[in-house]
């Protein structure tokens, strides 16, 4: 067989070596790992219903900010309304990115590159299937817009999560090293 500088050394596992593995993958430690993020997709699938539509959550707040600021304008209120719902995407998908990595990562050590790439793409398929069940409510619209203002805020949550990692190993380093 001719030399083939590209592949591993290594033979395949054997399912001996599996097992302990296939072990930490087991229904308990899966649903203990991942039911935050499920419980916290449910809460934006609830979000995208009729119930917090742009009239439903504009009268509430209307009420609200009238009793804090009896002179708010019209044009005033439109603006602090859009942005408040802009914050709320970024906000949602945010915390979303967290939680989604903190159920690849499966209580594992460390900061993996894959963990967050994939939890950020989980984020953005689930973020555009949530901007299509909104295309069937009658009360909401679809924005791609929004589905990227979703995919940056779990991409900010990524990055944070990264930022946070990186000065924890740095932090521990430094502690470790003897001043002497």
């Amino acid at each position: 067989m001719p030399e083939q500088p590209w592949r591993k050394p290594r033979p395949a596992p054997q399912l001996q070596e599996l097992q302990p593995h296939l072990r930490e993958l087991g229904p308990i430690k899966w649903l203990l790992a991942w039911w935050p993020a499920l419980l916290w997709a449910a809460v934006i699938f609830a979000m995208s219903t009729d119930t917090f539509s742009s009239e439903h959550t504009g009268s509430i707040l209307e009420r609200i900010l009238s009793w804090i600021y009896p002179a708010i304008t019209t044009g005033e209120f439109e603006i602090i309304h859009h942005l408040i719902r802009k914050s709320a995407h970024f906000t949602e998908y945010f915390v979303f990115g967290l939680l989604l990595f903190r159920g690849l990562r499966r209580g594992r050590p460390g900061w993996r590159w894959s963990w967050g790439l994939l939890a950020l793409f989980i984020a953005a398929v689930y973020s555009a299937l949530d901007e299509i069940h909104q295309a069937f409510v009658a009360s909401r619209t679809a924005s791609p817009y929004d589905s990227l203002l979703d995919s940056i805020g779990a991409l900010a949550g990524i990055i944070f999560l990264f930022l946070w990692f990186r000065w924890r190993t740095r932090k521990a380093a430094a502690s470790s090293v003897d001043p002497a």
